[in-house]
């Protein structure tokens, strides 16, 4: 199977027992990444700093850290990183979220039976607290058309599961700086420069939520910087005012919503109950 990188950022807000949950499914995985990069966005914390040294002392060769000297945001941090990247695959893990043991193995599988494609994901489980305490289940589609028109309006592919070529990343301009929409924007960009979608009909990666999550999507100034981002994303021709107005008010109606409102919309109507695992 072809050499890939993982590509992490990680900042002084992450809490070290989860990114030790992360980095240990990363080193448990079936095919294990050749290498790991991680950004390090702005100064952190000592216990991060301590975790990262014993990481790197344990799987000597494996960890590359590039030091940012101040935090620049996620997308900035990764636009930092894909070019750090050593092979032509190229894997994102978020580092508080949790990878099962057969992610990297089904996702290279779809590289190597479909040349053409340029970036896989896959579906996720939510969990709250204990990585048992699975509470829903966020499906994106399948499809490469049916990922260009659901792009238009909402994220086709969860961020942390997504695999790409680098190529494809770059030819695209790489990630840029999105208020709460640099993954989106990339995927946007990606598209429009001819590349060539699907996501895997299988839950790969735990991703970490719970109240604070939901709590920070609510409020006038997340919807100003989301709104912001969407007219970025109008902006590249790739959705139409309908699209820009119709998501820009679903959001604000969301954000003004009181946080226990908001966490029963987003459990009723935004995710999926979890299947029998």
């Amino acid at each position: 199977m072809e050499h890939f990188s993982v590509l992490m950022s990680i900042y002084d807000r992450e809490k070290p027992e989860y990114a030790r949950e992360c980095f240990e499914s990363l080193l448990r995985q079936t095919v294990p990444a050749d290498e790991w990069v991680v950004v390090e966005d702005g100064p952190l914390t000592p216990g991060l700093y301590s975790l990262l040294d014993e990481y790197q002392e344990k799987n000597p060769g494996l960890i590359r850290r590039i030091p940012l000297s101040e935090n620049r945001g996620l997308g900035l941090a990764l636009r930092a990183g894909v070019p750090e990247c050593t092979f032509g695959l190229i894997a994102r893990m978020d580092t508080d979220d949790i990878a099962r043991e057969d992610r990297f193995e089904k996702e290279l599988a779809e590289f190597e039976a479909r040349p053409e494609l340029d970036i896989v994901g896959s579906h996720i489980l939510e969990f709250e607290g204990d990585r048992s305490n699975v509470i829903s289940r966020r499906s994106v589609p399948l499809t490469h058309s049916g990922i260009v028109k659901y792009q238009k309006r909402r994220s086709a592919f969860n961020h942390g599961t997504v695999m790409f070529r680098k190529e494809a990343v770059l030819r695209a301009g790489n990630y840029e700086d999105c208020p709460l929409l640099e993954d989106d924007m990339l995927w946007v960009r990606m598209i429009m420069s001819g590349a060539y979608c699907a996501n895997i009909d299988d839950c790969l990666v735990l991703f970490r939520t719970g109240r604070d999550m939901i709590v920070r999507r609510g409020g006038l100034d997340y919807f100003k910087k989301y709104r912001q981002g969407r007219k970025m994303i109008l902006g590249t021709g790739f959705i139409g005012k309908r699209d820009y107005v119709f998501t820009c008010a679903l959001q604000f109606i969301v954000a003004v919503l009181p946080g226990r409102t908001r966490r029963l919309l987003y459990k009723l109507f935004l995710r999926k109950k979890p299947g029998p695992q």
